[in-house]
């Protein structure tokens, strides 16, 4: 057991004694030896706790008359190792991030950390995240947060970049979602009386709406935005099957594309997965990542538009191949 937890067990032995606690009984309690047990009591005292032995009683209490809290954060050194690592996921994953609102709690466990001889700064100094294609979270992201946790409608302003334009919209927040380094917020929208997702560094303002906020329970939420392949919502229309060379296989034997995926080994030492979806945008745009080492078996429409996508990426090469040629011979 670590020392921190021996404070807290003490420190709850003689908050709720009245009467003096023997040595053997803290002993007893704390699972310790009589040496552990005086430097417990001492370094607890070393943190302001008024601890007394009585002589007549041969034991220890609280001074009376005195009120005394452990300190509002109190972790194991493993546990404050875990939270400094999750912060500071956090503020490499997404930079900036609550980073004010999390500052003094970093403060606090990094102290905690030096107490403990833990060294604090070199687990900041030895985790590095890259991130590879993250937009930012906008301007909007506490005030998303605060709407979806207190359970208000939200009036927003979302630009689209599709076509480029502003629409106002009147939504119901149920989840925030980071998908590949970057943030959505899955809600009812009122406007369309669907649930959609929107990515959030394209919210442009966003105000409490007055009405009350519609819940959608968390199966109808899951059915309907994390059945089907990547960050488009939708139920699934088809499967999509892809073959992978054996010199992929073997890394993407290991990936998981989708909670409802489906894979096997292939006697020639390829791999094939299956995974539904609803909307192909993304899917073809990580089938295409990997070039001549897969191969779209089906369905026949998704088969097409790689083919087109290739076609097209071919085109723009063969164009400045000959661009270059002509210039050549110039």
């Amino acid at each position: 057991m670590d020392r921190f937890h021996r404070y807290y067990q003490l420190h709850g032995l003689l908050k709720a004694h009245r009467l003096p606690v023997p040595r053997r009984e803290i002993e007893a309690r704390l699972e310790c030896s009589r040496a552990t047990a005086l430097r417990v009591i001492d370094g607890l005292r070393g943190y302001g706790a008024p601890i007394e032995y009585d002589r007549e009683a041969n034991g220890y209490r609280y001074a009376t008359g005195t009120a005394f809290e452990l300190p509002g954060l109190w972790f194991s050194p493993s546990e404050l190792v875990a939270l400094l690592a999750t912060q500071r996921l956090l503020a490499e994953a997404e930079p900036g991030l609550l980073r004010d609102t999390l500052a003094p709690l970093r403060r606090r466990v990094e102290q905690l950390l030096r107490a403990e001889h833990l060294g604090a700064g070199e687990l900041a100094r030895r985790v590095r995240i890259e991130r590879m294609a993250g937009r930012g979270v906008g301007g909007c992201f506490e005030a998303v947060a605060l709407a979806l946790a207190a359970r208000q409608r939200l009036g927003i302003v979302y630009h689209g970049r599709g076509d480029d334009t502003e629409r106002r919209r009147t939504v119901s927040p149920q989840r925030l979602t980071h998908y590949r380094d970057n943030w959505y917020l899955d809600a009812w929208c009122h406007s369309r009386r669907a649930l959609r997702s929107f990515a959030l560094e394209r919210i442009r303002s966003a105000r409490p709406a007055p009405d009350a906020v519609r819940d959608i329970g968390d199966e109808d939420l899951d059915r309907h935005l994390a059945t089907a392949y990547g960050i488009f919502a939708g139920e699934p229309i088809a499967v999509a099957v892809l073959r992978f060379a054996p010199e992929r296989a073997r890394w993407v034997a290991e990936e998981q594309w989708h909670p409802r995926q489906e894979g096997r080994w292939l006697e020639d030492g390829g791999y094939e997965l299956r995974v539904p979806y609803s909307d192909a945008r993304e899917l073809v745009m990580d089938v295409l990542r990997h070039g001549a080492g897969v191969e779209v078996v089906g369905p026949k429409g998704l088969r097409e538009m790689v083919v087109q996508a290739l076609e097209r990426a071919l085109g723009l090469y063969s164009a400045v191949s000959r661009n270059e040629a002509v210039g050549e011979e110039e």
